[in-house]
């Protein structure tokens, strides 16, 4: 017995050392030390432009019997006027009226362009909540810091920064080596089908094809990451696709005064439970995996620790992960009831309810793969599975490389203007951008914005209280002027 207590005492020691040294040497990945450069920005002008941007309600409906776009020829009228040397240096082609592709024509036809893109139509603000804004919502009131409104951070402070890095570029008689172009949407909010898709028509059309693609898609983070100190900057290499199903319950309807022992709503109920209570099977690995461990990599011990030695927490860690939002969005493909329709009058009974499911695709499920997890989860053959809306589902996006140019370049920009502190990941964008469509034409696509948010900026996205920091414009704009002047130099 003794022997086998020692034999134990030494296994236990071993592991607990080999837990230490990994996780010692689990250290802190540090950047490549790159000194912060100075661009001359003029943060007035590009604080009033800001402004004036916001108050035209080029809103997205999704609905072409509301849909009015008087608003969006307003502010493409106001790009013209605003940026006349953009206009007068760069090629502007139109596509679907509303969206603007710029053509910044190189001088080496041998160099593959690149596409940098942003939108500037919004959601609409929600009813009955216009009261809850410090502002009105397109009135772009600048206050406390900030610009305040609609589109402020999703997504016209794109638009706005990349014309200023432009005009700034032009300012300074720049000639790119590269070929660049500008695309600026006007439909991203419904899903980008004439703008980006057709921006992405048109490239194919001529022949183009693009080296990197940069959209929307992530931020640098501040106190988004519990217990992570530095600022987190995810420069996000892939995308989560969509699909929505509609689960269908039948049962026997009839007068609501003699209900049968279960009914439809019942029955649907049930389903949306048990599939609710067995989600996608997630795991830790590929991009998510990289994401989590250089973040772990500046944290604490103990988060040191877990992703150090997976082969033992691995489990604790998913476990971790899995109990907030944003950490489960990461690792699985995510399950979200969104409507629920039955019935047509409080005294009957009805013979169908229909709850209607959407699944945001991680990169190794297809929509396929996901029916026959709701047939499994449900396990009852009086529910009908069927696919919501033809033609409304997207793959989830191939996953760009970490090791090009491009994404070299992109991550090198956010050191020279934000420091060498900011811990920078690759990542997955959990929400639909419209690079779906630009990947069609571009070797890598990623998707990242130089600005930096914190928990109450990301409550403004389509939500109340949107806004931007002076700061940010600031910043977005040697970002984008930086990151221009890098890769079209050569």
């Amino acid at each position: 017995m003794k022997r086998v207590l020692s034999l134990i005492a030494l296994v236990a020691l071993i592991v607990i050392a080999t837990i230490l040294v990994r996780t010692l040497t689990f250290g802190s990945s540090q950047n490549q030390k790159i000194d912060k450069s100075v661009v001359n920005v003029d943060k007035a002008r590009v604080t009033r432009l800001m402004s004036e941007s916001i108050a035209f309600e080029t809103v997205s409906t999704g609905n072409a019997e509301t849909q009015s776009y008087e608003a969006f020829e307003q502010f493409v009228a106001w790009v013209s006027a605003s940026y006349p040397e953009v206009h007068t240096n760069i090629e502007l082609l139109k596509i679907a009226d509303h969206t603007l592709l710029f053509k910044w024509q190189g001088k080496n036809s041998e160099l593959q362009p690149i596409l940098l893109t942003g939108h500037y139509d919004v959601v609409p603000v929600v009813p009955g909540t216009e009261d809850d804004w410090n502002y009105p919502p397109y009135s772009g009131k600048v206050a406390d810091g900030y610009v305040w409104g609609r589109g402020a951070m999703d997504d016209k402070s794109a638009v706005v920064v990349m014309l200023e890095a432009a005009t700034l570029l032009v300012n300074d008689g720049f000639d790119p080596e590269r070929t660049i172009y500008f695309s600026f949407g006007h439909d991203e909010e419904i899903g980008g089908p004439q703008g980006a898709k057709g921006v992405t028509d048109y490239l194919r059309s001529q022949g183009v094809q693009l080296e990197w693609s940069l959209d929307e898609g992530s931020f640098i983070g501040k106190d988004i990451f519990p217990r992570i100190a530095q600022p987190v900057a995810s420069v996000n290499v892939a995308e989560k696709g969509s699909v929505t199903f509609d689960l269908i319950a039948r049962a026997k309807g009839g007068h609501s005064s003699m209900p049968e022992q279960e009914v439809a709503i019942d029955i649907l109920a049930n389903a949306v439970t048990n599939l609710r209570n067995r989600p996608v099977a997630g795991a830790l690995e590929g991009v998510s995996l990289e994401m989590i461990d250089g973040i772990a990599r500046s944290g604490p011990f103990v988060l040191r620790l877990l992703a150090a030695n997976k082969w033992l927490f691995g489990g604790v860690l998913e476990k971790q992960l899995s109990s907030s939002p944003t950490g489960n969005a990461l690792i699985r493909t995510t399950t979200a009831p969104t409507l629920l329709r039955s019935g047509v009058k409080t005294n009957v009974i009805a013979p169908t309810a229909t709850a209607t499911v959407n699944f945001r695709l991680h990169p190794r499920d297809t929509p396929d793969d996901i029916e026959n997890h709701i047939i499994s989860a449900i396990n009852d053959d009086r529910v009908t599975v069927k696919l919501h809306g033809e033609g409304m589902s997207s793959l989830a996006s191939s996953v760009s490389s970490r090791t090009s140019d491009g994404y070299k370049s992109i991550t090198k920009v956010v050191q020279q203007v934000f420091g060498d502190e900011i811990v920078i990941v690759p990542g997955i964008t959990i929400a639909g951008t419209d690079t779906k469509h630009y990947s069609k034409v571009a070797d890598n696509s990623y998707r990242f914005q130089y600005m930096m948010v914190t928990p109450e900026d990301i409550g403004g996205f389509h939500g109340t209280n949107e806004r931007v920091s002076i700061e940010n414009l600031v910043n977005g704009t040697a970002a984008y002027y930086l990151l221009l002047k890098d890769v079209a130099s050569r």
